[in-house]
């Protein structure tokens, strides 16, 4: 099985200024979500995105949505990644990175610099 490396096709969203997009669904109400990251692969873009108005009880925390990126009159779109295959796949590529961004270690040399 080839093991591929996508970490440089990722584009994290690190910046304090947040780009946050207000999304409709089918029954016309928005949402408002923030983008996590962006994967571009093979000439198509997904962008993963977390609910910025999650009423408790709703989604567990740190959940987010993975949604394909696609043109429709010059302006960027997204929408649900309907191939199974194709969602498990970007889902786990997500995954990886955004666990990559939490660094356990860090916390707990802080709470012991302080004992």
């Amino acid at each position: 099985m080839q093991e591929n490396n996508f970490d440089d096709d990722i584009e994290m969203n690190d910046s304090e200024d947040a780009d946050v997009y207000t999304l409709t669904d089918e029954d016309g109400n928005e949402s408002e979500f923030e983008l996590l990251g962006r994967h571009d692969e093979n000439g198509q873009s997904y962008v993963a995105l977390s609910p910025l108005d999650e009423e408790e009880g709703d989604d567990e925390e740190g959940s987010f949505i993975i949604l394909k990126v696609v043109e429709e009159d010059g302006e960027e779109v997204f929408e649900a990644i309907e191939d199974d295959d194709e969602f498990d796949r970007i889902a786990d590529i997500f995954e990886d990175e955004l666990m990559q961004d939490i660094d356990y270690d860090d916390d707990e040399e802080e709470s012991k610099s302080e004992e």
